[in-house]
């Protein structure tokens, strides 16, 4: 399978801590890093579930050059998150349209964008990526339009998202509900095995890239839907930004 993956980029990294005071200037704790955990993140989070779910696909990837960096601060023990820091998020670079992406697009069984909003796609190229497709999922965090999504065979929003663009065709809709699993077209599809919630960071690009390959494979989108959502409940049981086994 030919799969063309295009957004933005960045290094997600966790620093997990141990918390055993509070500090005497201030009433924060005091956190003692333990160890740090690194991986691609947004876009290449995508690509790397891809890969994880069909290693014999072959993947093109389509992001910014400029490095970002999501650091969080994590307790180890509860996983809870104390600060997350970003950076380079205003160095993204735009992604410039030429025919040789166009020859990519075309040519690929099925093309996922992952959309976040922070400069590298315009509204305009969100269309011209949608009208070369012959398959594509759009995974978007911008306010969006009847235009922009008009030639993409989905859209893959979560519930906030969904309340910021309730406009929008439904037919193309798919909302992601957490635990609850998923709503299309009206129907609420349930999560198969729902598992106990221990971090959701990534579980949107999860269930984006599983329900593209599954769709691509056999043209079902009750069975799209089932077995995103199992996987998704797959990751969203292990700590940080995970891929499926």
């Amino acid at each position: 399978m030919k799969v063309v993956v295009i957004g933005e980029t960045c290094v997600d990294k966790f620093i997990y801590c141990d918390i055993n005071r509070l500090s005497p200037e201030a009433p924060v704790p005091v956190l003692q890093p333990i160890n740090t955990v690194v991986n691609a993140g947004m876009s290449g989070n995508t690509v790397a579930n891809v890969k994880a779910l069909e290693p014999s696909s072959k993947v093109l990837h389509f992001s910014n050059l400029s490095q970002v960096t999501k650091t969080r601060y994590v307790e180890k023990k509860t996983n809870h998150m104390f600060l997350r820091v970003d950076e380079g998020d205003d160095k993204i670079e735009q992604f410039i349209w030429s025919t040789d992406y166009e020859h990519f697009i075309q040519d690929a069984d099925v093309v996922i964008v992952s959309d976040y909003n922070k400069g590298y796609l315009l509204d305009y190229t969100l269309q011209l990526i949608a009208y070369k497709s012959k398959l594509s999922i759009l995974d978007s965090k911008r306010k969006l339009n009847s235009d922009i999504i008009k030639d993409f065979t989905f859209v893959k929003l979560n519930e906030e998202e969904y309340l910021n663009n309730k406009e929008l065709d439904a037919s193309k809709i798919i909302v992601t509900l957490g635990s609850k699993g998923c709503m299309y077209n009206g129907k609420t599809y349930s999560s198969p095995n729902p598992q106990e919630t221990i971090d959701v960071s990534g579980a949107g690009d999860t269930f984006t890239a599983a329900f593209a390959l599954s769709y691509a494979t056999a043209k079902s989108v009750p069975n799209a839907i089932k077995f995103a959502n199992k996987i998704s409940a797959e990751v969203v049981s292990k700590r940080g930004v995970q891929t499926p086994n």
